[in-house]
């Protein structure tokens, strides 16, 4: 199974990525209440629909494969529209052969986050840049 999917319930499985050439980064964020309650028990991740939440993969490119996890070095923030911005503490979480890296935050509703990532494969020098935004609806 995927990081994905032993993190997410089935209503949730909408992800986003972004190919960086040797690498591809997976990423998504989505209010904590959507996480099946065993799967939220399991990774200790407060359900809430005022608590949002942050996930990455970084996926090294292998021929013949969906990529294989890596270990990196992920940072993470959000500013919402007013400018007001938010550091995001980064975890990492290792289920079998997976990787990924989640991290949590408190929204409101109908609040839309505009996230700034940077990973850094281990092993290597570059910083991965992933930006992307996300509309949070919490009533």
């Amino acid at each position: 199974l995927s990081a994905t999917l032993l993190l997410l319930s089935s209503t949730a499985l909408a992800e986003n990525s972004k190919d960086f050439g040797d690498y591809v980064v997976p990423f998504n964020s989505l209010a904590t209440d959507m996480l099946n309650p065993q799967i939220a028990r399991q990774y200790r991740i407060t359900r809430s629909q005022n608590r949002g939440m942050i996930y990455i993969t970084v996926l090294k490119k292998v021929l013949g494969s969906p990529g294989q996890p890596v270990h990196a070095t992920v940072t993470a923030r959000a500013r919402n529209l007013a400018g007001q911005e938010r550091k995001i503490r980064m975890r990492d979480i290792s289920a079998g052969r997976a990787i990924y890296y989640k991290g949590e935050f408190g929204v409101a509703n109908e609040e839309t986050l505009k996230f700034s990532v940077h990973a850094r494969p281990q092993g290597t020098t570059d910083y991965l840049e992933v930006d992307f935004s996300q509309d949070f609806y919490t009533d």
